[in-house]
């Protein structure tokens, strides 16, 4: 049940809508899982009105799939989607380190050593959660970094699609054991102000990453089926 006392500023069918999402992104809510109205209102301890319009908003962005006569549904993920996903993530986020490489200040390359560093630690504790937050804040601060308001939406966008993602490859060490070496030759690259090589190496970073998916791919597909039962 949600505790709506620390959030009693906000709508309510804005503070579902984000509970529900947040389920969804962290797996919490499985790809395939029926979405009762109903249930999820009990659990959630408000009236169905709240959970009925945080479904529609979720339909829009892709996360639920709702099918006439049958209901919503967490939507499913599939490898291909993946790739997808993670094909036009590697063009932007590349414009936005060589664009980072050309705009940093030293406030900012202190910052971004900073969180290059505590995502290491991270990775080195072995706490997914832990690690799959500070990846976000260290791509998300790069981006920032480029000043550019479309790309910082764009991006955005994309990042959030891959969350659901990384809920899934970071269960496998092998995959992000060598991250923070790829993260610290793109933080190389841009406090050194070479644009060239900080978009290279960005690139390179999320191609990897796209590699290790369609490499996986058979596995990805078994485990995704998994998750609907």
């Amino acid at each position: 049940m949600i505790n709506f006392s620390l959030q009693n500023h906000r709508p309510l069918r804005e503070i579902v809508y984000e509970e529900l999402k947040r389920q969804i992104m962290v797996g919490e809510i499985a790809p395939g899982t029926r979405m009762m109205e109903v249930d999820l209102a009990d659990e959630m301890g408000v009236s169905r009105t709240p959970v009925r319009e945080a479904i529609r908003k979720l339909e829009k962005e892709g996360l639920v799939t709702i099918e006439p006569r049958r209901g919503a549904y967490a939507s499913d993920i599939s490898a291909k989607e993946m790739e997808d996903v993670l094909e036009v993530r590697q063009d932007l986020e590349g414009m936005a380190a060589g664009l980072a490489a050309q705009k940093i200040d030293e406030e900012d390359k202190d910052q971004l050593i900073r969180i290059t560093e505590e995502y290491r630690k991270a990775v080195e504790s072995g706490d997914v959660s832990e690690i799959i937050k500070k990846d976000e804040e260290f791509h998300k601060y790069i981006v920032g970094l480029s000043e550019n308001k479309t790309l910082i939406k764009m991006v955005s966008q994309v990042q959030e699609l891959a969350l659901r993602f990384r809920y899934i490859y970071y269960e496998d060490f092998s995959r992000f054991k060598n991250q923070p070496m790829e993260h610290q030759e793109i933080v190389e690259a841009i406090v050194s102000g070479d644009a060239n090589s900080a978009r290279r190496h960005a690139e390179v970073h999320v191609s990897r990453l796209k590699d290790f998916v369609i490499s996986e791919e058979g596995q990805l597909s078994k485990h995704f089926a998994g998750l609907k039962k």
